[in-house]
């Protein structure tokens, strides 16, 4: 009794000093993405800065500091946590913003309408990158991200693609470019065709790409059009778990018909989606109080803002530079697809 009791006091030092000797590592990075990601918040203050999301300025300050400073040793363990752990968290977290109330306030119409978009967008950007000859991994995250929600579908499908860093951060400057392009342009062409608050709410819900530039592109029409858009848009940001999960299921797929045992202990189902879902049905049960909406949303995008910094702090200009011009073309296309065919759609059920 004696010695299995000395044996499992060794094991519980070793297990408590193996656990501090690992946060002692992560920690220099994971304090250096979170200085990053806090200084991205303080940046949107200024005027005309808003309109960018922490998470697009994060990944911008990020690559910054890495190729212009470089990014130390010491806090390589940190931001490879970051993009890892600290990423789930925000995507998991996410959830706590939708609800199936929101679903509803859509319509059946208008649901049908987001998810044949994002179908059709996200098959027309594949077919198109195979015609440009872009990588497939590369090519999934401008689909993503041009299909779902910007940034944040990017990374997260990135779980499933374990694209470098350098992909993650093209695709994310595909996103940010044409979604800002679109911010600036719909609320123009809106006005042109004399869309009512309601189709121009739902245009822009359904095809631009990040959830900020929604608001901003949406409210220039109104205040009925700016709230429709905003709902439009965070349904199609609940597409990004079904989307997620059969991009796994599917890279699963094809590492099992590789008969190689290294191949079947990683394959990469993104199990975390499912505590997404878990926390789109905590909200849509109305038992998280409104008052913390704030705070969840905060926290969110901080873990979110975070992560994206970390992957600046490993992306060399360089290597992005290498990628060529094809992927933004391909991203410029995914663009062009998702703004025509939305709009045609409404335009014909109007």
């Amino acid at each position: 009794m004696a010695h299995s009791e000395t044996l499992h006091g060794i094991a519980h030092v070793g297990s408590r000093r193996w656990t501090d000797l690992t946060a002692g590592r992560v920690l220099p990075g994971l304090l250096l993405a979170a200085l990053i990601a806090a200084l991205a918040f303080g940046l949107r203050l200024i005027p005309g800065v808003g309109v960018l999301s922490p998470l697009i300025l994060a990944i911008l300050i990020g690559m910054a500091f890495h190729n212009l400073i470089g990014t130390p040793a010491i806090a390589r363990p940190g931001t490879s946590f970051s993009v890892k752990r600290v990423l789930r968290a925000g995507i998991v977290l996410l959830g706590l913003q939708l609800t199936a109330q929101q679903v509803i306030a859509v319509g059946g119409v208008g649901v049908a309408l987001i998810v044949a978009t994002l179908l059709a967008t996200f098959a027309f950007t594949t077919w198109l990158g195979r015609v440009l000859q872009v990588d497939a991994g590369l090519t999934q995250l401008i689909a993503a991200g041009s299909s779902i929600c910007g940034a944040s579908a990017v990374i997260a499908t990135n779980t499933v693609t374990r694209a470098r860093d350098e992909d993650v951060a093209y695709a994310v400057a595909c996103v940010t470019i044409f979604g800002s392009l679109s911010m600036v342009l719909m609320p123009l062409v809106g006005g042109l065709l004399d869309m009512g608050p309601h189709a121009f709410g739902l245009w822009t819900g359904a095809s631009i790409h990040e959830v900020a530039q929604v608001v901003a592109a949406a409210y220039a029409r109104g205040q009925e059009a700016g709230e429709f858009g905003t709902i439009a848009k965070l349904t199609r940001v609940m597409m990004l778990a079904p989307m997620v999960l059969g991009l796994g299921f599917l890279a699963a797929r094809k590492l099992r018909r590789n008969d190689s045992e290294a191949d079947r202990t990683a394959l990469p189902v993104p199990w975390f989606v499912l505590g997404f879902v878990a926390m789109v049905g905590l909200a849509s049960t109305g038992w998280v109080p409104e008052a913390t909406a704030p705070v969840t949303t905060g926290i969110t995008q901080f873990l979110l803002a975070t992560a994206l910094a970390a992957m600046g702090l490993e992306t060399d200009m360089r290597k992005l530079a290498a990628e060529g011009l094809r992927p933004a073309l391909l991203g410029a296309g995914a663009w062009v697809f998702i703004s025509l065919f939305s709009l045609a759609l409404i335009m014909f059920l109007a």
